[in-house]
């Protein structure tokens, strides 16, 4: 079974209302729960010591899923920095909407990262654009969201080595929305759905897509990397 860490800030579901309604326990155990079905996981939160993140956890995470929104700041550059190389040494890395700011997605993608959006609770419907990948695997052509939060073009991250799907929006917009991206020995497999606000992760479509992603994203064998001079 794949090793994974569900790395969530765990702010708004203890400080907002509405979001504690919806993810009473976290939006990290919902998500956990999902990936349970297939797969080892275990959580961490923004106010664990070392944010949950320390060396140990991550030498022993195979794929590290990312949820954050509010408090990118806090999170301690050490710790950013430490993912980031984690990822390039071939651990798996799922950012999860808003981590698209997180400071370990900003690291590795180099670029702001920056979107349009609009809080507007009105329907998404995300396309499958690449039906023969495995984040698809046992998908619809669509997944259809009632309630969603709008992220709309130009996205400032680089073109995606491969792009699994586009979503499209009751106001028009559209916005890549399923991107993956190899850095180093790491694979990455950015998602946009979700909100604190909106059962996003309770969708069974979504959570087969987070199953799909988080086994394409776990690390593979390969072959030994070496640097430096050579004898």
């Amino acid at each position: 079974m794949v090793a994974v860490t569900v790395w969530n800030e765990y702010r708004h579901e203890r400080e907002d209302s509405d979001a504690a309604a919806v993810y009473p326990d976290g939006i990290h155990e919902t998500i956990a729960e999902a990936l349970a079905v297939d797969h080892d996981v275990r959580t961490a939160t923004l106010d664990d010591p070392d944010h949950g993140l320390t060396a140990d956890v991550l030498e022993t995470t195979d794929v590290l899923l990312w949820w954050g929104h509010e408090a990118h700041d806090e999170v301690a550059d050490g710790v950013a920095e430490r993912v980031r190389d984690q990822v390039l040494e071939g651990m798996g890395f799922v950012p999860l909407h808003s981590a698209h700011y997180s400071k370990p997605f900003t690291r590795l993608m180099g670029t702001s990262c920056s979107l349009q959006y609009r809080e507007d609770g009105e329907t998404e419907r995300l396309w499958v654009v690449d039906p023969g990948h495995p984040i698809a695997d046992g998908l619809a052509e669509s997944i259809a969201l009632p309630e969603t939060e709008m992220y709309g073009e130009p996205f400032d991250v680089p073109e995606p080595d491969r792009l699994v799907f586009v979503s499209w929006f009751a106001g028009g917009e559209v916005f890549r929305s399923g991107c993956c991206y190899r850095r180093g020995s790491g694979r990455i497999f950015y998602f946009r759905p979700g909100h604190e606000t909106y059962p996003i992760y309770e969708n069974e479509a979504v959570q087969r897509v987070l199953r799909n992603a988080v086994a394409w994203a776990a690390p593979t064998e390969g072959s030994p990397r070496t640097f430096g001079e050579r004898e």
